[in-house]
């Protein structure tokens, strides 16, 4: 009861944080939005604002921005999204499927711009990637797993049984699992689902996964990852090697991932905020995504879970974490 009223507090501090932004009236108006806190988040974040400065929006001068997290709680993000969509800004962004979703539920005719959405026509935000409608677009986070299983392969090559942890209420993870349970199968390998629905969850489906998988796959799932330290814990305990769909994740004590930079992510998403700034029609401006992957390993996570890293791999590595 006490934590329910402490969240009922704090989302009652987010609207009134929310609802008398300093807002110049010369200024472009841009509010965003995310489910959680977390570094690909926040590297998203930073992305899309350096990109709306290099395009002429600079924040305290031609631009005002406000932003809020809903702290990993979804009815807070519903009541940022009614809040945000009363201010009328020139423009709404979300970084996350549940912001995105919220966002757009709320905005009404003021454009929607998202980020790091991993499937938006699952998640009912676009018609389609190529023509997506409405008044909203943004980037996808979307990858292949089959990269990253080959890689989970090489590193543990006796694995049999691959577990996955994900937030089953979250449109775009459930889609996720679905694929990666295909490509899994296809393999020969077995797949162990986990769920948590909040992130103070996560550590206890990392617990659950010890004795039936033989390493853990974190998908591109906000609620995990932003509890991805709790998974590094159990994993490095009970020896499972841990990977991740996001190279921040690696600098937290994942094992290794092959993934998007989320900075450039962000910027690419800024690129699109910048286009409809300008009068651009959302709807008409393709889904947008990255077309490489990089390469993130860490060193003293791979000894601590019994992963030998050979030097041709860290050779090709974008970056090593020691």
């Amino acid at each position: 009861m006490l934590r329910q009223k402490l969240a009922a507090c704090a989302a009652a501090l987010l609207l009134c944080a929310t609802a008398a932004p300093a807002w110049s009236a010369e200024t472009t108006k841009v509010a965003i939005t995310y489910i959680v806190d977390h570094p690909a988040i926040d590297a998203a974040r930073m992305g899309i604002v350096d990109a709306l400065a290099e395009g002429g929006y600079t924040e305290g001068e031609t631009l005002d921005i406000t932003v809020q997290s809903a702290q990993g709680n979804m009815p807070t993000q519903l009541q940022i999204a009614k809040a945000f969509a009363g201010l009328k800004p020139d423009l709404l962004i979300a970084i996350s499927t549940p912001s995105a979703q919220a966002l757009q539920s709320a905005a009404g005719d003021i454009p929607v711009v998202f980020a790091a959405v991993t499937d938006p026509v699952e998640a009912k935000l676009v018609a389609s990637l190529e023509s997506p409608g409405g008044t909203i677009t943004g980037t996808s986070d979307k990858q292949p797993f089959g990269p990253t299983l080959e890689l989970i392969r090489s590193l543990v090559p006796d694995a049999t049984t691959i577990g996955v942890i994900y937030n089953a209420g979250e449109a775009n993870s459930v889609s996720q699992v679905a694929a990666l349970k295909l490509e899994i199968e296809a393999l020969g390998l077995k797949l162990e689902e986990s769920t948590a629905s909040q992130t103070a969850m996560v550590a206890d489906a990392a617990v659950s996964l010890a004795g039936r998988a033989d390493a853990i796959l974190i998908p591109t799932d906000s609620t995990v990852v932003a509890a991805v330290e709790s998974v590094v814990n159990v994993g490095e305990k009970a020896k499972i090697p841990v990977f991740a769909s996001d190279t921040t994740s690696v600098e937290r004590g994942a094992l290794a991932a092959l993934g998007f930079d989320y900075y450039k992510l962000g910027r690419l998403t800024g690129e699109m905020a910048i286009r409809i700034l300008q009068g651009e029609s959302p709807g008409a401006i393709p889904v947008g995504t990255l077309d490489t992957q990089d390469l993130y390993l860490n060193r003293t996570s791979a000894a601590a879970m019994g992963v030998t890293l050979p030097d041709a791999l860290l050779e090709t590595a974008k970056k090593v974490v020691d």
